[in-house]
């Protein structure tokens, strides 16, 4: 394929793709995710044997192989999926393979014991639609994730890829495309929530040349990964709405800034961006229309902090990453000091699709003030870990329990945690809460880049709020006072409440230290470092008082203020906890009769506790 120089010219490539689709229409194809979760699962060597086996049984010319990016189900992975018949396999193994192509590929019979289970009814399902965690999802950006090669252009083309970017160079004007993103009320998907469409005109309105755009996929939120699946599974989209914002703008030169962990990531958008060279949609006089655009990657600088826009500009221009102050705008004075527009890789992927279906399609989904979808990584206790996509509006209570499955073991819900660190915990008393931006902030929390940790009974939220205290603090710059002590103050309190040395008055001095952290910090990490803090104590500040008045952990999590202690009654002398000891604390005394724990040498490890399957270790 050469360069295509025409809006015609594209048309009838789409043509030619959907020609040879209709071609092989009816010929087994079998897709297998190949993203980061599921490469930590085997989907490498599961892909090679059933290359291998499609080889042994003479079918390669009769078979198809899709390795695709994530398709959300992150613990089911490696996930297979077998067309005709749209047949779902969850977490196979490399040995399920010749079972597969025998009995499902060659004589089309299901193998029941691969079907997915749901773990809350028992019920097994044959099609990934009708699994709940897939069922309640609106997967209007991340859906093509399953269904697509990320390093083969032609398949995203024939699902209508850069059909979007002729639209906007042959049919709109930059300010007609603005004003579009401005109508569909799309907001920042990478934490701010600022209107889309806003920040671009303020960047396009800019004096001074060069613009520059840049694509953030630095998400360093511990347990959020849906941009790094994203760019790993759609680049492509990522792509064409970088290019559409680019021409809006006015920018020629533009950066995917990707974090340093996200090799992958850097794989396919690098093999994405050769294909769009090679076919003319990047480059000089991008499909005929005059209009020059070109895209280079930049990995991160390894900090949390370069997810802020101007440490992230600092780190692109080669400078150690910190933010700069806020009455300085990026959008005025961004990368070398000119005009620069950043947008999360999510908000990116939604621009060719608002650009096809218009505004008021896009509108028509979410809430008042937060339209679309948002993709969220549900993590934690709960059953169905994974990526899921849903509309703006949907309650916790749907995205846990009817997605999600519920929590784990039969535990009971105590709190989700959203936003990442940087984020509020939300109690059981709002499950019934509607998700967008507006009520999580309402709520002491923000959507952040789409985090989502579910937490159980066995949570200690002193011990959570220290944990995120004690991530934040590592990862501040410390160029501003406040965020720099203020951060490792809170900790240090933390720290001291969950060993036993709390006082009455720490609370009140969390509270204050938080407060003038929101007001005075120089960049958002600072400002929303309080989030963790101010929303345990605001919701669970019973367990605070607990830990300080009568130096008790409720959850039994804050090894300083637990015991373990042996339940008699419960314990057949089995020795299991004799063996663990790693401090040889446990003494036997004799078949069936209860073992003796020495709270002396006891270091409160938990061990024993893991290993007694009969529940004859307590903790007080």
């Amino acid at each position: 394929m050469g360069k295509i120089k025409s809006l015609q010219h594209l048309k009838n490539l789409r043509k030619e793709i959907l020609a040879k689709g209709e071609k092989e229409k009816g010929k087994p194809l079998i897709t297998i995710c190949n993203g980061t979760g599921c490469h930590a699962s085997g989907c490498v060597e599961v892909t090679e044997a059933l290359r291998q086996e499609i080889a042994n049984q003479k079918l390669t010319d009769e078979v198809d192989i899709k390795t695709t990016g994530c398709h959300g189900f992150c613990e089911r992975g490696p996930i297979v999926v077998i067309q005709p018949g749209d047949i779902f396999y969850p977490r196979v193994k490399v040995k399920d393979i010749p079972q597969i192509v025998q009995e499902t590929v060659i004589q089309g019979r299901l193998i029941n014991r691969l079907l997915y289970v749901d773990p809350a009814s028992g019920r097994k399902y044959i099609h990934p639609s009708e699994v709940p965690f897939y069922k309640g999802q609106k997967r209007i950006v991340f859906g093509n994730n399953g269904e697509i090669d990320p390093n083969n252009i032609e398949d995203y083309i024939a699902l209508g890829g850069y059909s979007a970017l002729a639209k906007a160079l042959f049919e709109l004007t930059p300010e007609g495309i603005i004003e579009e993103i401005k109508c569909s009320g799309l907001r920042g998907c990478g934490g701010g929530g600022f209107p889309t469409g806003r920040k671009w005109e303020s960047c396009r309105n800019a004096p001074g040349e060069p613009k520059y755009v840049i694509a953030n996929c630095d998400e360093g939120d511990p347990g959020v990964y849906s941009d790094r699946s994203l760019l790993e599974g759609n680049p492509h989209s990522v792509l064409e709405g970088l290019i559409v914002c680019a021409y809006a703008i006015g920018s020629h030169e533009g950066y995917i800034y990707v974090r340093n962990e996200y090799p992958l990531a850097v794989e396919n958008a690098t093999i994405a961006i050769k294909q769009a060279e090679q076919l003319g949609f990047l480059g000089e006089d991008i499909l005929g229309s005059g209009f020059d655009f070109t895209v280079r990657i930049n990995r991160g600088g390894g900090a949390f902090v370069c997810g802020e826009s101007s440490a992230l500009m600092a780190s692109l221009e080669g400078k150690v990453g910190e933010p700069r102050p806020k009455y300085i705008h990026t959008s005025e004075k961004g990368l070398w000091d000119k005009p620069s527009n950043l947008n999360n890789v999510e908000t990116l992927a939604n621009v060719p699709l608002i650009i096809n279906k218009g505004a008021d399609w896009f509108r028509s989904i979410g809430t008042e003030g937060s339209k679309g979808t948002k993709i969220f990584a549900l993590v934690g206790k709960v059953n169905n870990t994974g990526l899921v996509e849903v509309p703006m509006g949907m309650t916790l209570r749907e995205v846990i329990y009817d997605i999600g499955g519920g929590i784990r073991d039969g535990k009971r819900f105590k709190g989700v945690q959203t936003g990442g660190p940087s984020g509020g915990v939300i109690p059981e008393s709002l499950l019934d809460m509607p998700v967008d931006f507006d009520e999580l902030t309402k709520a002491g929390s923000m959507m952040g880049s789409g985090g989502m940790i579910v937490m159980d009974e066995d949570t200690c939220m002193v011990d959570t709020a220290k944990y995120f205290l004690t991530f934040l603090e590592e990862e501040s710059c410390g160029k501003c006072v406040p965020c720099r002590e203020g951060v490792k103050r809170m900790r240090q309190i933390l720290t001291d409440i969950s060993e036993g040395r709390g006082e009455e008055r720490d609370i009140e001095l969390l509270e204050r230290i938080a407060e003038t952290l929101k007001d005075s910090s120089l960049c958002a990490l600072g400002t929303t470092a309080a989030n963790p803090v101010l929303s345990t104590i605001r919701y669970f500040r019973g367990e605070y008082e607990a830990h300080i008045k009568e130096k008790k952990c409720p959850a039994g999590v804050c090894k300083a203020l637990i015991q373990y202690y042996i339940i008699d009654e419960k314990c057949p002398g089995c020795q299991l906890c004799v063996k663990a000891c790693p401090v040889e604390a446990i003494t036997f005394m004799g078949k069936k009769k209860p073992v003796v724990l020495d709270q002396s040498k006891c270091i409160k490890c938990g061990i024993c506790y893991d290993v007694c399957k009969l529940g004859a270790i307590g903790i007080r």
